[in-house]
């Protein structure tokens, strides 16, 4: 089938930029927080609705079950021409809301905002991933309705487990391997380098997720009947956590940076000539200055470097008031980001030995793993990287830059694991989108780009051989 011009697929995605926004409007307002049981039904909605609008467009399309939240998994034939099957993921839950009281409006009542670049979407999911998803959607949608198909076979999963850590993912790609062979999987859930120059995506981090109970007395004790006598969970708890560092901000767990890699000479002065401004990184969330591992610039220690950070330290009494009790037990979440080489199984060894060697006695330990990936590197040099880096050239009329990402997406390495496919990396987000925070938003113009973007890949990727 001959191919449809640019400018016949831009005319439709101008013409109908409204309808395109009101469907991410639609998808934005289920409350989808897949980890919360509470949601259950919200997200299980936003699944049906998901697989309704791919069935409009063709697509065999339905939801599948999992042992957590559901899968859609949708195929479109194409338009039988022999180009290369693609494979896009991207997943429909979103993070909890929370603390509600810093939004300006309700989370899930999507709204138009004036910005510096013209409007931005605001609501929870927006641009992770809600927003993103919705670009690849839109572009089948233009190429359908320009020429009444798509030029290459396409399969389309997304998950509703992502922000939870993907417990579901590896049973359903096993269980479903040989149905979502494909040439390449495109992931959109990633970042550009800012609102006018676009990136792709080479490198991310890995993920470690843990989660520590430390119970000590059988029972919540009076402070005055037991203080200074007993062993205080949260105060035991705290010492633990404080050691994980030295006072230089390195992590102290021995064995812990055993398989980093130093930086290539090349790759820093790649990532130093970007002119990435660390002082307004910081300034950007309120801080005065840049901190982290000595050595390292901030965007070496965010894209090159491995982390510990503690997430969450809660037990006792936190409501209003007082109430002067020693807890029974005490909790924290601890994350870790990876780096290649790293092995998820060995960092969680090494931090679990770290604490219990310190622990004191009446202390008990338990563990609870919540993810575990490792690094990922994908090659730029591969031919589908290099037709996305044209079709992002195409719409931005620059070259995309390769970059980074502190981040982790479980999916990409499980994808490389169980299909054998290399990922494209190409996303739209910007570093001030407040990812996982209050009043999430996502640049019009971004969406718009990415629409355009995703369009001219699936005209690009036509010309490979397969």
């Amino acid at each position: 089938m001959p191919q449809p011009s640019r400018d016949a697929l831009n005319a439709w995605i101008d013409a109908n930029r409204d309808a395109s926004l009101e469907r991410l409007f639609a998808v934005l307002r289920f409350p989808s927080i897949g980890t919360d049981p509470a949601h259950a039904r919200d997200t299980r909605a936003c699944a049906d609705w998901l697989v309704a609008e791919l069935a409009a467009m063709g697509f065999a399309a339905r939801v599948v079950p999992t042992g957590g939240q559901p899968m859609v998994l949708a195929h479109h034939p194409g338009d039988g021409s022999d180009g290369p099957h693609l494979l896009y993921y991207g997943h429909y839950d979103v993070q909890p809301a929370d603390p509600i009281e810093l939004w300006e409006t309700p989370p899930f009542e999507p709204r138009l905002v004036e910005g510096p670049h013209g409007d931005r979407i605001v609501a929870r999911g927006a641009v992770d991933d809600k927003g993103q998803l919705t670009t690849f959607l839109e572009a089948f949608r233009a190429w359908i309705a320009t020429t009444g198909s798509l030029p290459c076979p396409v399969t389309v999963f997304l998950e509703g487990e992502e922000e939870s850590g993907s417990p579901s993912l590896e049973p359903f790609l096993e269980a479903h391997a040989e149905e979502l062979r494909a040439d390449v999987c495109v992931v959109s859930d990633t970042g550009m380098w800012d609102i006018a120059t676009p990136a792709l995506t080479t490198r991310l981090r890995g993920l470690v997720y843990l989660q520590l109970d430390l119970e000590g007395p059988s029972r919540d004790l009076h402070s005055g009947m037991y203080g200074g006598a007993v062993l205080n969970p949260l105060n035991t708890l705290a010492r633990l956590i404080a050691e994980l560092h030295d006072d230089e901000g390195r992590v102290a767990v021995p064995g812990f940076y055993d398989a980093v890699r130093d930086l290539d000479t090349a790759t820093r002065q790649q990532w130093r000539s970007l002119g990435f401004d660390g002082a307004a990184f910081v300034a950007d969330v309120g801080l005065n200055a840049e901190r982290g591992e000595p050595g390292w610039s901030t965007l070496e220690r965010t894209w090159g470097r491995p982390t510990l950070d503690l997430n969450g330290l809660w037990g006792g009494y936190s409501g209003d008031g007082s109430k002067t009790v020693i807890p029974s037990i005490a909790h924290a979440k601890l994350s870790c980001r990876l780096v290649a080489d790293q092995q998820p199984d060995a960092v969680i060894d090494a931090i679990q030995d770290f604490v219990a060697e310190r622990a004191p006695a009446d202390a008990k330990l338990t563990w609870h793993v919540f993810g575990a990936e490792p690094a990922m590197s994908v090659p730029a040099e591969q031919p589908f990287a290099q037709a996305a880096s044209r079709a992002l050239e195409h719409v931005f009329g620059k070259p995309a830059l390769m970059i980074g990402s502190g981040g982790s997406i479980p999916a990409v390495a499980a994808i490389k694991r169980h299909l054998g496919c290399d990922s494209v990396l190409m996303g739209f987000g910007l570093a001030d989108d407040r990812v996982h925070s209050p009043n999430e938003k996502f640049e019009r113009r971004c969406f718009e780009n990415g629409i355009r973007a995703h369009t001219a890949l699936l005209a690009e990727v036509t010309t490979l051989a397969r």
